[in-house]
């Protein structure tokens, strides 16, 4: 099961940065997780400074 990006996202791009399999882009208003290259080692969760990322 992928990890996703809730509301709370600010765009900060830390999660992206981690992401160990490029899993992660930014979308039109927020970061966006590619459910199928998402690996779930939640290493973006354990980044993100807001909270907003959780397992889906």
């Amino acid at each position: 099961m992928a990890y996703v990006i809730s509301d709370a996202c600010v765009s900060c791009g830390a999660c992206e940065a981690e992401c160990p399999v490029g899993a992660i882009s930014e979308g039109a208003t927020q970061y966006e997780i590619n459910a199928d290259a998402c690996i779930d080692c939640g290493t973006c969760a354990g980044t993100c400074p807001t909270g907003s990322i959780s397992e889906a």
